[in-house]
């Protein structure tokens, strides 16, 4: 009795196809087994030891007010000495965030990195200003911080940015270029004011009407924090936080001040309503950044590359604030 042959089930579909083929039957094909490449692989985070993790180390949070060739206030910078301190923050391992990012502890950087807020209060046209293209003008200081993203990927430059009614000398582009590439927008009243100076109901109506602009010239946003003008609050701490006027309500997640030292960790012992700012500018400004940058390495905050944990030595298990207990990683 005649062996039945024992094909191999590729080799069957291979003989299949031949056979149709002589045939004149349309050509089948035949897949080859392959991976399944659908899901992307990750790298897990490094061992927050060998990165020395800190997520309870403090925040530089660096306060700036105008860029100008020839600076008339303490506050204020050439813009080489702006580009000059982008460069010493990349050099030394800062990553910038926005404000919303630290005081709501959404630090996504990479292991080994230390996240910087940079602020800028006033909204003057130094701070943006465009060319007739409608691109920012390179001395600006958004201008500068888009060319620096060109030379440094990795170091993906965002700011928040505290503004007044009418901001930017009501060039009408500005809020909305900010919030289309990944700039954060805060209050600073309407008109400035000093809020010592004003009731409850006056200081209310200094933040409702700056939100309102705000939320106008960029419909749908959310305005998440406040820099009070002069680093001054209100007798009624309350109201520079939260409140409602002529229909419009407020609620602020941080309330920033003047200076004059780094933040502390979010996942610590911070106080949303009064939150530090280190104030960068001439060399006659006390407790700059020049001066908080040089002393900050063995107490700054040291990502472990993992948002969703916060690592850090077991020796400060007594600072992370309750709330984010489930989130914690001491080694």
């Amino acid at each position: 009795m005649p062996r039945k042959s024992k094909m191999a089930p590729h080799a069957a579909g291979v003989a299949l196809v031949l056979m149709l083929a002589a045939c004149g039957t349309p050509e089948l094909t035949v897949s080859e087994p392959h991976a399944d490449t659908s899901a992307p692989a990750t790298t897990p985070a490094p061992d927050p030891a060998a990165v020395g993790a800190n997520e309870l180390g403090v925040v530089p949070i660096l306060m700036y007010h105008q860029l100008s060739e020839t600076p008339a206030g303490e506050y204020d910078q050439t813009p080489a000495e702006f580009r000059d301190e982008l460069e010493r923050l990349y050099r030394e391992g800062y990553r910038p965030i926005t404000v919303s990012d630290y005081i709501s502890g959404r630090i996504d950087i990479p292991a080994g990195t230390h996240p910087v807020v940079l602020t800028f209060d006033d909204s003057t046209t130094s701070q943006i200003s465009f060319t007739p293209d409608g691109d920012p003008t390179p001395d600006c200081a958004v201008g500068i911080l888009e060319e620096f993203r060109t030379r440094y990927p990795d170091f993906a430059p965002t700011a928040t940015f505290f503004v007044n009614n009418d901001p930017f000398a009501g060039e009408v582009r500005a809020l909305p270029w900010l919030a289309e590439h990944g700039y954060e927008i805060g209050a600073h009243t309407a008109t400035h004011a000093n809020l010592s100076g004003l009731d409850s109901a006056g200081v209310q109506r200094e933040l409702a009407e700056n939100v309102r602009a705000i939320t106008a010239a960029v419909p749908g946003s959310t305005v998440r924090a406040m820099a009070l003008p002069l680093g001054i609050s209100p007798t009624d701490r309350a109201v520079a936080a939260a409140g409602s006027w002529d229909g419009v309500s407020y609620s602020f997640d941080a309330v920033m001040l003047v200076g004059s030292n780094p933040a502390p960790s979010p996942y610590g012992a911070v106080d949303p309503a009064a939150v530090p700012r280190i104030r960068s500018g001439r060399d006659t400004v006390p407790f700059d950044s020049a001066y908080w940058l040089d002393r900050l390495a063995d107490q700054r905050y040291t990502s472990d590359g993992d948002p969703d944990r916060i690592s850090f030595p077991h020796s400060l298990s007594g600072e992370l604030a309750g709330q984010w207990a489930d989130r914690a990683n001491a080694y």
